[in-house]
């Protein structure tokens, strides 16, 4: 009976010396991200805006938080898309097409921000399995036969290409700390963005290692005169290609007769 009582003693006090380093483990960070609208609407004469996406850090470590090895990158990401990169050379004087790689799932438009330089936050191989960032992003080639230095060389064009049409861009600084757990990121909507449904995400750093990942999404959509025409362009293709010869040949033949010479 006394072995019994000193076998309860002391599991309850093994209890009782648990409890209180389980309540002082330390929880988790996570991320949270939202935009301040779920859609936005884009004219003829867009040349362009800053998107701003605020964001917070949950259970953040306060030492770490004022020794700044937080990190956070935010991308918005555009709707993917096959991508077809062809390779001109001169034949006989003359720019052909010789050879070409088609690419699947590609995002149309693909905008960073980040709280310093990438190659400042984390090693390299950390992007690559994220798959984050416009040089890191994996370009699925449709026919898997290709030679890998043809699949490097077209990859490589297709990233200049989007760079150079501003679809694809890095805003370092982009991401601004307000306080030890809330922040800002600034990424930016080219002239040219696609419209469609864009995904915004948001990825934690904690001294180089990657702790977690947040998104959401954007919808991009023509306003006015743009969107009924863009919506007669999808819902009707086939009267809209007639409509668009016929008026091409109408305009053809009305200028001909007023720039003709008697």
């Amino acid at each position: 009976m006394k072995g019994l009582k000193a076998f309860a003693a002391v599991a309850l006090l093994s209890l009782t010396a648990a409890a209180p380093a389980k309540a002082q483990t330390p929880l988790t960070e996570s991320i949270q991200i939202g935009l301040s609208t779920d859609a936005v609407s884009i004219t003829a004469g867009f040349s362009g805006a800053d998107l701003t996406i605020f964001g917070s850090l949950e259970n953040p470590d306060p030492l770490v938080a004022r020794q700044g090895r937080y990190d956070v990158i935010v991308v918005l990401e555009g709707p993917p898309k096959p991508v077809v990169v062809r390779r001109k050379d001169r034949v006989l004087g003359v720019w052909v097409n010789l050879d070409s790689e088609t690419f699947e799932n590609v995002p149309v438009s693909y905008s960073v921000a980040t709280t310093r330089p990438l190659q400042d936050i984390t090693e390299p191989n950390s992007y690559r399995q994220l798959s984050l960032g416009a040089s890191n992003l994996y370009m699925q080639p449709a026919y898997a036969g290709d030679s890998p230095a043809t699949i490097e060389e077209f990859t490589a064009a297709l990233r200049e290409r989007k760079t150079a049409t501003g679809l694809y861009s890095e805003n370092v600084g982009g991401v601004q700390f307000l306080s030890q757990n809330l922040f800002r990121a600034t990424v930016r909507l080219a002239p040219n963005v696609p419209v469609g449904t864009h995904k915004a995400r948001a990825f934690l750093f904690k001294s180089g290692l990657f702790i977690k990942e947040s998104s959401a999404q954007l919808e991009i959509r023509k306003s006015g005169f743009e969107q009924s025409i863009f919506r007669v362009a999808h819902d009707y293709s086939f009267l809209y290609g007639v409509f668009a010869i016929s008026l091409a040949m109408v305009t053809g033949w009305l200028g001909r007769l007023v720039f003709r010479k008697d």
